[in-house]
């Protein structure tokens, strides 16, 4: 019988000590569910991120790698040097892989939105966007409203606005996602 190594039980409980900050207290509303072309994004990119997600007083670190063309979104996060989630969207298809100890609430779907919501062209998000809600740009800040209340905004360091830094600050959901994108 092969004994585990300190690394191989402590990375599960880390794990799920660092991702279950992520999960709900009570139930939200429904998410929006967006799903655009990966082409409507208008470019074509590869990028290294750092992603630090604050929620109830806790603070949560993964790295990703994402990568962009015409045909599909994929995106590749890790914790603690190990892979803990994949998606991988075509358009039509969101396809997932997540490391047994991910907790259910953090959901690939959830991811795919949040990164269209940060980096896809306003006009593309405004055309799917349910009655009710709207989505604007003023300057390095994109804001999303449902009846004229703020749901979230967002914070550009620059553009494009893949590289450098954008601060998802989630009001409906509760959570700060801040992106930070390596420059080459």
């Amino acid at each position: 019988m092969r004994c585990l190594s300190w690394l191989e039980r402590a990375v599960p409980l880390a794990l799920a000590l660092m991702l279950g900050a992520c999960a709900p207290d009570e139930p939200a509303p429904a998410r929006l569910g967006l799903r655009l072309a990966p082409a409507a994004l208008g470019a074509s990119i590869s990028v290294q991120q750092h992603l630090t997600v604050e929620r109830a007083g806790k603070t949560n670190d993964l790295d990703a790698a994402l990568e962009v063309d015409g045909s599909r979104v994929s995106l590749v996060g890790l914790a603690m040097g190990m892979r803990v989630l994949s998606l991988d969207f075509d358009g039509r298809e969101l396809r997932e892989w997540r490391h047994p100890m991910l907790p259910s609430q953090v959901r690939a779907a959830d991811v795919l939105e949040d990164l269209q919501l940060t980096l896809w062209p306003v006009a593309e998000i405004a055309r799917v966007l349910p009655a009710g809600w709207k989505v604007e740009d003023k300057g390095l800040r994109r804001t999303l409203r449902r009846e004229g209340e703020v749901v979230a905004t967002i914070d550009y360091s620059g553009t494009p606005r893949w590289r450098g830094t954008a601060v998802l600050d989630n009001l409906r959901y509760k959570y700060k996602l801040t992106i930070v994108s390596a420059t080459n």
